[in-house]
């Protein structure tokens, strides 16, 4: 589809495939949920194609991914960031010696793991005549705003109000979901429109709404800025590991580690994220999701505190703070009971079902087991779930199993696993496993 938005100050555009999708797999592949998919591009413009103008890039497709545009008659790749779950965007700026013209192919390429899929776009008919220095006097928006609402989910109506000019028309975009949704003007100057959330919506709290306002052959065009949900709860830091005032022996490599729960909330914004560790700041070496951070390092015998700050995508702060100890060597007496987990790294994703967790302890030690299912979908209902208590006893070799079946494996639910291992004679040891559904 093809759609032409005279627009002198910033347009953007649908823009359907140009060519099949061209993926690196056998045919058979293609019908498989993993493989990456390439579903819209948008673009925008300030200034035509004319050297010194600005594209804006948004492309909607599988997440978690790596993409990049290239453009003929640019000779530089542009790299698209992911804002939102499956939402990728960036922008370019025409230079003098770049021959892009309106028949110049878009490429755009999606890698998600080891697959990879490209598609060719091309640009909208009219983008090269749109001119900046024309624009009508007095064309603007003033301010583009959300009511936000308590959850995103099926039947929640979500209201947008624009300001600006008066006597034209007006319409929203929600980019993947839904497209030119009309908004009526109620008085002069201020236009409202609403959209409500259906079921099958893959609707994220920050995927851009793009709201267009018309005057006669005359557009603009404006972001919202405001989440679409009123999360006024900041997020909760749970799991942590080592426990506070927890005494654990130096090994290899001590893990640091925590989880992000926002339930019902937009979620924790990973950048805002700041680990501190005995007064230094150990965040550049830490892996951080919106769902979980883990920090790991050969640690001296010591006292220890952490630090650790982070914010969800509205700016809600949270804090917490706590301290453990690094033995240098373990306690003549009395012994304490090995527990190991040896199938999983704590923060793993799973996928599948059942999850097999295996383990290692002392030589016919008694297990007690306990998993617990939390949902972390932002906008939804929360879920907490007690899907396992088990006792089992490990073999002669300290060998032990165990496997749980999630009634609802929704992606992105924490599983929060709980094992104490006990003998007589011997001091009771436990540990937390923490994993989560894979996305998507």
């Amino acid at each position: 589809m093809k759609k032409q938005i005279r627009n002198q100050v910033a347009a953007f555009f649908l823009l359907l495939p140009a060519a099949t999708a061209l993926l690196a797999l056998p045919g058979t592949a293609m019908a498989q949920p993993a493989a990456p998919e390439l579903r819209s591009l948008q673009v925008g413009t300030d200034g035509g194609l004319q050297a010194g103008a600005k594209l804006q890039f948004t492309l909607e497709g599988t997440p978690r991914g790596q993409v990049r545009l290239t453009v003929r008659g640019a000779p530089r790749t542009i790299v698209l960031k992911e804002t939102a779950r499956g939402i990728y965007t960036g922008s370019y700026t025409i230079r003098r010696q770049d021959r892009i013209t309106e028949s110049s192919a878009i490429r755009a390429t999606l890698k998600v793991r080891n697959r990879s899929i490209a598609t060719n776009y091309t640009f909208p008919a009219g983008i090269a005549s749109q001119d900046v220095a024309t624009a009508p006097a007095g064309l603007k928006i003033d301010r583009f705003s959300v009511a936000p609402v308590d959850r995103i989910e099926p039947g929640a109506e979500l209201r947008f109000t624009l300001n600006g000019a008066p006597g034209g028309t007006a319409e929203f975009d929600i980019p993947g979901v839904i497209n030119n949704v009309a908004m009526r003007e109620v008085r002069p100057g201020v236009y409202e429109g609403a959209y409500t959330i259906r079921r099958l919506d893959n609707l994220a709290p920050s995927r851009p709404v793009v709201a267009t306002l018309r005057v006669g052959d005359r557009a603009v065009t404006s972001t919202l800025t405001q989440p679409l949900m009123a999360d006024a709860k900041p997020p909760v830091i749970r799991n942590m590991s080592p426990r506070d005032g927890e005494s654990v022996t130096r090994g290899a490599a001590t893990s640091v580690s925590g989880t992000f729960d926002d339930a019902g909330g937009v979620g924790v914004d990973p950048k805002s994220v700041r680990i501190m560790l005995a007064g230094r700041d150990v965040t550049a070496a830490t892996q951080i999701t919106p769902q979980f951070f883990t920090y790991r390092a050969d640690l001296p015998a010591g006292r220890y505190a952490v630090d650790v700050t982070a914010k969800d995508l509205v700016g809600n702060a949270v804090r917490q703070t706590w301290t453990f100890d690094v033995a240098s060597a373990v306690s003549a007496a009395p012994a304490t009971v090995l527990l190991q987990v040896t199938s999983h790294a704590n923060n793993a994703v799973v996928e599948g079902s059942p999850v097999v967790v295996r383990g290692r302890t002392a030589p016919g030690a008694v297990v007690d087991v306990k998993v617990n299912a939390v949902g972390t979908l932002a906008g939804l209902f929360g879920m907490n779930q007690d899907l396992l208590t088990q006792r089992i006893q490990a073999d002669g070799n300290g060998n032990f199993s165990f496997s749980f079946t999630p009634q609802l494996p929704l992606p992105g639910t924490r599983y929060e696993v709980s094992m104490t291992a006990g003998k007589d004679g011997m001091v009771a040891t436990e540990t937390k496993l923490v994993l989560f559904q894979k996305q998507g």
